[in-house]
Formats: structure tokens, sequence, C-alpha cells
């Protein structure tokens, strides 16, 4: 294991339990140290700060996966996992069998994303690594009860930053090409692995609810509604009328797969292949609830003021077809966009619109998607409930 050292008044970050270092506090990384080597951490003057994994081709130069000088073995992940799965275990026994299971640096294995879908476990190792530790918490999620697959899909920009390319393949067991699950009973068909990240959004499971409470006999727009899941739950909520609108025709098949399995939905949930921002425009129809969902509108620190631009005209457009005293859930899952940034620019759009908010309850993710508390860089949902006037 290679000892790192960091520079005087360097270590504080890592003493408050931030899970990344920065190659820029580091003293002694080698250029040529192979991406993913076991590492400790220490401060300058050698004392002892934890072990993680290095990439010296990246910004983050080192990743924290324990403050202990531990080992990065097989037991080390059998009891991250354990852990894992007992901070869901009532998810597990409340009617819910899609939830994330490990959320990265949330559960302590930063690089490692798993969401379990029934019986099969999706993957995704986003960092050189998670590669290299790949094989020790592949063996420690078979050991799970009820598990008879995982599919293996490591993708998208971080791994290109690591110097890695892209790895679709089962890494164990049989992956049905369909599923049907129940989250708090509500049905929803998911294609493991395929689609957007890695097949459902676990992360707005609570939120979902929220909107079931609140629809009884509202008209409701879902916009970017990918698989329906809002949309559904607001007709079995009783809403009168849903429209659910995205661009993309493998996410209103799914949808009208969703549908069929939540039979009440079908007479309900209108979908409607659009782009959202033309659609809010172009429409007369009125809302008594809108969810505005959009994919992340900025993906790295560049295109944050253009990415603004975008949330702030969504949120202009969703708050005209809004009625008086309607609801808007909007949400933004854009890393670079922070809590204070996000309220802004909803504040600027109602200005445009002409609009008077109040905010009933912020939003984010659920128990399934735990943050370290130093570590603000992982909420990367962050939602708003409003009533707008």
């Amino acid at each position: 294991m290679i000892d790192l050292h960091l520079h005087p008044g360097r270590e504080k970050q890592v003493l408050r339990g931030h899970p990344w270092v920065f190659g820029g506090a580091i003293r002694d990384l080698d250029p040529a140290t192979p991406p993913g080597s076991v590492v400790r951490i220490r401060a300058a003057d050698g004392a002892m700060l934890g072990v993680g994994y290095a990439n010296p081709r990246c910004t983050i130069a080192v990743r924290v996966c324990a403050r202990e000088d531990v080992a990065l073995d097989a037991s080390f992940f059998a009891a991250r996992v354990r852990a894992a799965a007992a901070l869901r275990s009532e998810l597990a026994a409340s009617g819910t069998d899609v939830f994330r299971l490990i959320n990265g640096e949330g559960d302590f294995l930063p690089g490692f994303v798993v969401d379990r879908f029934g019986g099969v476990l999706v993957l995704q190792c986003l960092t050189a690594g998670a590669d290299a530790l790949r094989g020790h918490l592949l063996s420690a999620l078979q050991s799970i009860d009820g598990i008879a697959g995982v599919i293996d899909i490591s993708r998208g920009a971080v791994r290109r930053a690591e110097g890695l390319g892209d790895r679709e393949e089962v890494a164990f067991g049989a992956i049905p090409d369909r599923l049907v699950l129940r989250e708090r009973g509500v049905a929803a068909v998911v294609r493991p692995g395929a689609g957007q990240k890695t097949g459902y959004f676990c992360d707005q499971r609570d939120n979902r609810a929220r909107l079931r409470e609140m629809a009884a006999g509202k008209d409701v727009l879902d916009a970017f509604c990918y698989s329906g899941s809002f949309a559904i739950n607001a007709a079995l909520g009783g809403a009168s009328r849903v429209v659910a609108v995205d661009s993309s025709r493998e996410a209103l098949s799914l949808l009208a797969e969703s549908v069929v399995e939540n039979a009440a939905a079908a007479t309900i949930v209108e979908p409607l292949r659009h782009k959202v921002a033309e659609y809010l425009r172009a429409t007369d129809d009125a809302f008594d609830i809108v969810v505005l969902d959009p994919p992340p509108l900025v993906r790295k620190r560049s295109e944050v003021a253009r990415g603004v631009r975008a949330y702030r005209d969504l949120n202009t457009w969703a708050m005209r077809r809004l009625r008086p005293g309607g609801a808007l859930f909007t949400f933004t899952c854009s890393q670079h966009v922070d809590t204070e940034t996000f309220r802004r620019v909803v504040s600027e759009a109602a200005a445009s619109a002409g609009r008077s908010p109040q905010v009933l309850a912020a939003l984010g993710p659920g128990i399934d998607h735990p943050v370290a508390l130093a570590h603000v860089e992982g909420e990367y949902l962050r939602g708003l409930l409003l009533r707008v006037d």
C-alpha cells in the first residue's frame, strides 16, 4: 500500500470526514502511480488520516474509503454492504423492492452505485479505484439473500475523466429483460440497465408519494415524465387528468407498460411525445399541479450559466401553466447547481411569470440516498414544493 502525505494544514477536510482529497493537497503523489492504487493518506507529520485509492490524472486525486488503517479487502466490502443493506431494511419490508442499495460516498464506498430491482442488482463503477476493487464488491453482493444476478452498467463522463471506457456486462447470474417492481405498492416496469442511469430513478420515491397524497380531483402535468412514475402516482391518488410529456419514444413505451400494470391509471394518464419547453409554450391547458423534473441541464461547471437560463425558462413557463393556488414540484439533479442558486433561479422565474410562490417544502431523495455530512457535493437532487398564486 502506498503512503501519501498531505501538505501542512491540508488535513482538516479529511478530518471533518470529507471523502475527497484534491491533487493540490498532496505532497508526494507520483504521476506514474497506477490509477486505482490503494493508498494510505497521512498528514504532513505522518499522522494516519485514512485509506482510499488514488488516480493522479484526476482533480480528485484520492477518494477516502475509511478513516482507519484497514485493508480494502473482501471482509471490508462485506461489512460495508451489510451496513448499507441494514439501512434499507425497512424499505424492503414496506412493499418496495426497488431502491438504491449503495450510494457511493454516502455509504462510504466511493465510486460505487448499486440499485436493487427485486432480485437484480444494477452496478455502476464510476472510478478507476472502483474498477480495481470491483471483485470484492461483487463477492459481497452475491451474498445478499434473494439476489439472482448483477448487471454492470459502468459508463459516462466520470469514467472517461478517470481514463476508463464504458462497460456493459452481466457480472453474474441471469438478468431478465423486463421486471415488474413495486414502490410502496405501485407497479413500475423496469428494464435493468437500459435507458437513463441504471434504468429507474429511485431517488424520487418520497416525492412521488407526496404527489399521490395531493392529487385527488386535480389536473396534473408530469413534465419530463420518463417512465411515468410521477404520472401514475398522481392517477392512483385520484387525479382528474394527468398529462405525461417526454421527448423519448422509449420512455413513453415504458410508461405505457407501467400504466397497464396499474390498471386504475389506464383511463387517466395521457402520454404525449413532445419537447417539454415547446409544449409549455404552445399549450393553452392549465393545471392544478405541475411536476418539473428535467434531466441534468448542467453536467460541468462551464455549463452553469447556460443551464441556469434553461432552468429559469422552464420554471417560468411551468408557473404560467398553473392555476392560481396551484402546486409546483420543481427539481434540479445538476450537481453544480447548488441550493442557493436553484432557489434564486426559481424566484427569478416567478418574477418573470408574474406569480407569487410560497415554499411548502424543500425536497430531496429518500433514506436510500444517504450523504456523508461533510460531503455537500453528494447532494445532487434538490427540489422545491411551491404553492403558486
